[in-house]
């Protein structure tokens, strides 16, 4: 049903960007290429995923399945990311609640640029680009081009990008770690996108004007938990929104602040809130999830190894020992929100 809505699209947008290194509209039969297909985590027909340079953007497109909408998402995806600013003086006014990052070139037509360009066409979604050139960079120019970042703030201070400027990879690392913070918040909106990266979550369920709590469980995860960043993913989710997850979990709102592990199979849930301020608690947490230790208690009850010293072991049917997780329900919800799910909340 959708190929000839997509051919007639791809028609639309040749004629308006005949260059065919432009626009590429390309389609895979997954029967036929299922390597392709794991490789992109294609769950679900018919899929339409964006690449840009050779990487696929985490947002999958999910507007209207028609021929206009098709063709108006790639008009949009056309558009310039970056923002050139008429002087300095608009950089003083920016807003300070988006992170920012800002480049000062000599010319448009520069390989600095052209760097700034591309890393800008991937993460515009999660960063603000603006740029200023020739004589009203200058005096940010002293020892030539430069890119900073300016985070969120009134009083954060900038920070200034110190590798090439025209190596792609360090110039999008660098900018992906500042604009992509290490603890997203999940939403109905995300969720199947944040699904779809394949790596199981870390969430933290608080009360949304709970922002001590936040704060908290932010300074853990970059202490304890920098070395799993590409592991697992950590979230925080608004309580009184996530109501339907925290019942699977056997809690409430009136039970937040509440961290738990979604695995996709099963979720697991931290002893106590409290318990993040011990050194190390977080981390084995996580790590016990990636040795099974989680999924294997989870069924069994505790490992024989987490008696205590002289305690005798017990039967896990008539009386477990306490663990450092609850056994619950199998995680059915899977922060895929369809529209129906949605209504039903």
């Amino acid at each position: 049903m959708l190929h000839p809505i997509f051919e007639e699209a791809s028609n639309i947008i040749k004629e308006e960007y005949p260059d065919k290194n432009k626009v590429v509209f390309a389609r895979v039969d997954c029967d036929q290429h299922s390597d392709i297909a794991q490789r992109y985590r294609i769950s679900k027909y018919p899929t339409l995923k964006l690449f840009r340079n050779g990487m696929m953007m985490k947002r999958e497109y999910r507007g209207q399945r028609s021929v206009t909408a098709i063709a108006d998402y790639i008009r949009q995806q056309k558009s310039d990311p970056i923002r050139i600013a008429g002087d300095l003086e608009e950089l003083k006014t920016i807003d300070r609640s988006k992170r920012t990052i800002i480049g000062f070139f000599e010319t448009k037509g520069s390989d600095n640029y052209r760097t700034f360009e591309k890393v800008s066409n991937i993460l515009h979604d999660d960063c603000v680009f603006i740029a200023t050139l020739g004589e009203i960079s200058k005096p940010e120019r002293f020892s030539g081009d430069n890119v900073i970042y300016r985070p969120i703030g009134e009083s954060a201070p900038d920070m200034v990008y110190l590798g090439s400027l025209t190596n792609f990879d360090l110039a999008f690392a660098w900018t992906q770690d500042k604009c992509v913070p290490l603890v997203r918040e999940i939403t109905f909106e995300n969720g199947e996108e944040l699904t779809e990266e394949g790596l199981p979550f870390l969430i933290l369920f608080h009360i949304k004007d709970d922002l001590a709590s936040l704060e908290k469980f932010q300074q853990e995860v970059a202490r304890q938990l920098i070395s799993e960043k590409g592991s697992i993913n950590f979230l925080h989710a608004d309580c009184d929104k996530f109501r339907h997850p925290l019942l699977h979990i056997q809690k409430s709102p009136a039970d937040c602040p509440v961290i738990a592990i979604d695995s996709f199979r099963h979720m697991y849930v931290f002893s106590d809130f409290k318990d993040l301020s011990i050194p190390g608690k977080l981390k084995q947490f996580v790590l016990d999830l990636h040795s099974g230790k989680l999924h294997r208690e989870f069924h069994h009850g505790p490992d024989p190894t987490d008696v205590a010293p002289g305690q005798q072991t017990q039967d896990f049917a008539s009386s477990p020992p306490e663990s450092s997780f609850q056994k619950l329900a199998p995680s059915e919800y899977r922060y895929t929100i369809l529209k129906r799910d949605r209504d039903e909340l």
